[in-house]
């Protein structure tokens, strides 16, 4: 693969994640990493000294001397972005990381054949175990795929999807992570209330769901790990009749469709 640089036009969390994962696992393939914020000029010059990235103010000046430009920002400032960004592309390849910002609006709102991917990491990111969806527009190549990929191996696992099922999925894989910081604050709780320092509570915590979800991670059958740990009539199984009773399995589905919900209006 030829060498390729990329701008970033946004510098928040999900930015960094990508762009330290790309310099600590392809470093050889990436040769110029341009970090674009308008307004925090702190931060810019402490990613550049941390990551040695260059830095901007005026992305539009890093267009055309670059190959792909991932746009980092929120969703409802796409709009105008991609509106500036309309009259410099050439033939670079555009990838959002927005919730709700499909290949369709992309191709919608840039020029005629521009090839444009739409992905959807986790925060996990961060530490390289994301689990990614992705899809392409109309006009994207091979070479083209095998640059994204590339990219989102350095932050995780990643599995392509129909645009529709991005959409259906956002909230599963990169929601559903706060739902079960939920779940994990509301047992740091429930062992508080036994009379245990907070320390022991969340050391408690972590450990049982860091490996319960290396079981997964193994075994790759929730249900059947679960039945393992039931016994019929025993106090799992009473604790698992008390979950269903206030009807755990439909509340994870409503918080899934309100997710979906407002990524929706928020790329309106």
């Amino acid at each position: 693969m030829e060498k390729i640089s990329i701008l970033f036009i946004g510098a928040g969390r999900m930015a960094e994640a990508i762009f330290a994962g790309i310099i600590r696992h392809q470093p050889e393939t990436f040769d110029k990493i341009i970090i674009s914020n308008q307004q925090d000029k702190e931060r810019l010059e402490a990613l550049k000294q941390t990551y040695g990235v260059i830095t901007t103010h005026d992305w539009t000046s890093a267009v055309s001397h670059v190959d792909v430009i991932l746009l980092a920002c929120p969703p409802g400032a796409h709009h105008d972005v991609l509106k500036t960004l309309n009259p410099l592309l050439t033939d670079q390849f555009v990838v959002t990381v927005a919730a709700g910002i499909g290949p369709s609006i992309l191709e919608a709102s840039l020029p005629s054949h521009t090839p444009v991917a739409w992905v959807m990491p986790n925060t996990a990111a961060v530490i390289g175990e994301s689990m990614t969806i992705y899809t392409y527009g109309s006009h994207v190549e091979e070479h083209h795929r095998r640059i994204l990929e590339t990219i989102l191996a350095t932050i995780g696992s990643f599995e392509e999807l129909t645009e529709k099922q991005v959409h259906q999925l956002t909230a599963v894989t990169g929601s559903a992570p706060a739902f079960f910081y939920l779940f994990a604050e509301a047992l740091e709780q429930a062992a508080l209330s036994y009379e245990l320092k907070p320390e022991q509570a969340r050391k408690l915590v972590i450990q049982m769901l860091a490996g319960s979800a290396k079981m997964l991670t193994k075994y790759q059958n929730p249900a059947l790990l679960r039945d393992q740990v039931t016994s019929p009539g025993g106090s799992t199984a009473a604790g698992l009749d008390s979950l269903r009773k206030d009807q755990l399995e439909r509340a994870i589905l409503n918080a899934v469709n309100a997710s979906n919900a407002r990524a929706q209006e928020l790329a309106k």
